[in-house]
């Protein structure tokens, strides 16, 4: 079986931003949680997008209280790489 890393499709990132733009007081750092309020305002009969969106969720939503910024890679970093 292979490891699946973090990386989530396009639809999944911009259905999640536009829920948390929209609804951001309602969304928790539990993903069960957030698969009621889900629920609430989406009708996704697919189980495994509703899981993905709310884990997606609950990560921005710790993200967003931790204050956690991307690390900036700089052009000069990369080019002793490529």
């Amino acid at each position: 079986m292979i490891a699946v890393g973090r990386i989530k499709a396009v639809y999944i990132k911009r259905i999640t931003k536009r829920l948390l733009n929209e609804h951001s007081g309602e969304f928790t750092a539990d993903c069960n949680k957030n698969k009621d309020v889900l629920k609430k305002y989406t009708k996704i009969v697919s189980p495994k997008i509703r899981n993905a969106i709310a884990g997606y969720a609950a990560r921005l939503v710790k993200q967003s209280i931790e204050n956690k910024e991307r690390k900036v890679v700089s052009s000069e970093d990369l080019s002793k790489f490529y």
